[in-house]
């Protein structure tokens, strides 16, 4: 049965034989296409090399500047947006600014009715002027009083030693007249003796009539000079009386003069008192001064006007009027991803594309901010809880234009843009 199936297997001859069996050589197989190609075409094989050569350079250069850089769509242009209010309250006579005008730092935006402030400004001006015044007069009683006190104490110190000294002259003079009333009233005994020896002796006609009428005479002149004595004994007690009082009044004098000092520094806090009414009413003069200043409302800075005040309303201190744009002065503010700030800092440079008008803008990275977005918004989210789920949270950076790029100030405050920052 093996030699049958060896035989079936065999090939057979034309005249039925089998045939004999065939040899088998070692030849390769038969080469395919691509290796045919590839032999017949070297020209096609360096091409494709360098075409594999291509891709991979292009791949790792693409992957090298896509790595070079960080972008986000979550951007928006910001800035400052300045609120212009009223100081002072009043009537609005004037408003001259319209919505989206762009005015320069100094204009006149809106006149508020500058009668009332002007009326007391005139009013502080003169109660300022009368308190300089009052304050100048007082100034020059400080000096005059000074003087005057220092006269007085000296004049008063005079009258008491001219006071001590008539005490000493009237208590000299009483005493003289003492005397003399002693010796009148010696005199007065010796005359009156001599009348009485005499009437005895003209009653025996022993002297005459004339001896005795001038005893009579010298007695009663006698009696005469003694009630003269009395009299300046009493006149001159009298002096001495008034020498005292004289001296009492010149002791009171001295002491009132001795309140001078006293008296100077008075009229020198008084003189101080209106040097300070003086500057109160000076400063209240610079205050109404600057409200009437302030009637004006001035732009601070220059910048696109958005205006909330008519012509006839009454404003409040506080109250806002105006917005001011200043659009020389914006930058970006770009929330990027946590994961995209491993290499971001400040100082790189950024390319940011605005949405309104396809401009490329330069600037730099200014700063990263110090928190999320979601940790400063108004509702910060929980994470205590036990079904915390982690979200990749996005923290603002600020770009900062370059130098002239918004000179045509066609970026305006929350446009979109998209920021490409350079990371190499």
């Amino acid at each position: 049965m093996a030699q049958r199936t060896e035989l079936e297997a065999s090939p057979v001859t034309p005249a039925g034989n089998p045939a004999p069996p065939e040899t088998h050589s070692a030849e390769p197989p038969p080469p395919s296409h691509a290796s045919e190609f590839f032999r017949e075409r070297p020209r096609a094989r360096m091409y494709l090399i360098i075409a594999a050569l291509v891709v991979l350079a292009g791949a790792f250069f693409g992957w090298r500047y896509f790595s070079s850089y960080e972008s986000t769509d979550d951007a928006q242009v910001d800035g400052h947006l300045m609120p212009i209010s009223s100081r002072i309250s009043g009537y609005v006579s004037k408003v001259n600014v319209n919505d989206n005008e762009y005015v320069q730092a100094g204009t006149v935006l809106v006149e508020i009715d500058p009668r009332d402030y002007q009326v007391a400004v005139d009013q502080a001006r003169a109660q300022a002027a009368n308190a300089e015044a009052i304050a100048h007069s007082m100034g020059i009683d400080v000096p005059v009083a000074s003087v005057n006190t220092s006269s007085q104490v000296s004049t008063s110190e005079a009258d008491v030693a001219n006071a001590e000294a008539g005490i000493t002259v009237a208590e000299q003079q009483l005493d003289a007249a003492r005397a003399q009333l002693a010796q009148a009233q010696a005199n007065d005994v010796k005359a009156q003796n001599d009348l009485a020896r005499y009437k005895q002796l003209v009653d025996k006609q022993e002297i005459s009539q004339q001896t005795y009428d001038q005893a009579v005479a010298a007695a009663t002149a006698s009696t005469a000079g003694v009630a003269a004595a009395k009299a300046s004994v009493a006149g001159a007690a009298q002096q001495v009386t008034q020498a005292h009082a004289r001296l009492a009044q010149a002791q009171a004098g001295w002491r009132s003069s001795q309140t001078g000092p006293q008296q100077v520094a008075s009229i020198h806090a008084r003189a101080l008192s209106a040097e300070a009414a003086a500057k109160e009413k000076q400063a209240a003069l610079e205050m109404a001064e600057l409200n009437l200043q302030y009637t004006k409302i001035i732009a601070p800075v220059s910048g696109v006007v958005m205006k909330s005040v008519e012509v006839g309303m009454n404003v409040q201190p506080g109250q806002q009027l105006l917005n001011i744009v200043p659009l020389d002065d914006v930058w970006i503010t770009a929330n990027f991803k946590e994961t995209q700030l491993k290499n971001m800092k400040p100082g790189q440079h950024a390319d940011i594309k605005a949405d309104s008008n396809g401009r490329t803008y330069q600037g730099r990275v200014d700063s990263i901010a110090g928190s999320s977005g979601a940790r400063t918004s108004l509702l910060p989210p929980e994470n205590a809880t036990g079904n915390y789920v982690k979200v990749v949270q996005r923290v603002p950076v600020k770009i900062t234009l370059n130098p002239g790029q918004n000179a045509d100030h066609s970026l305006r405050l929350g446009m979109s843009v998209e920021p490409k920052v350079f990371l190499k």
